[in-house]
């Protein structure tokens, strides 16, 4: 199971210089409610709707959302190994909360700051 970050769905969907191999799409892919809601204020914010609602809907589709449960939330305000953004925060809880319950999950992400903690929390990475 590889956890997408938005990262990595943003660059696919805008056709960035840095895009992940065509591969990651045939994983099993997971990633927070929270990659539903920062994909749409993206594509809002460049004013691009016309042009990719129907990639950011099939995007979206392709990746099994998971809630921001009550244990989630509980983990994503502890201390994590280093500094982290509130979002940030929310993502590495949400694939701690996979991994606690037997599942392998890699992380695909961009964000050096994001894979920074992961890796120190144990975290694999997909990219």
């Amino acid at each position: 199971m590889v956890y997408v970050d938005t990262s990595v769905a943003l660059a696919h969907l805008f056709a960035e210089d840095r895009v992940p191999p065509d591969e990651l799409w045939k994983e099993s892919l997971v990633s927070s409610r929270l990659f539903e809601y920062e994909i749409w204020t993206r594509v809002h914010a460049r004013q691009l709707a016309a042009t990719h609602s129907e990639a950011a809907r099939l995007m979206i589709a392709r990746v099994a959302l998971l809630e921001l449960a009550p244990p989630v939330l509980a983990r994503a305000i502890e201390p994590f190994p280093a500094p982290v953004r509130t979002l940030d925060a929310m993502h590495l809880a949400s694939i701690e909360f996979l991994r606690a319950r037997g599942q392998q999950v890699r992380l695909a992400a961009y964000d050096s700051r994001l894979t920074a903690v992961a890796e120190r929390l144990g975290i694999p990475l997909y990219l």
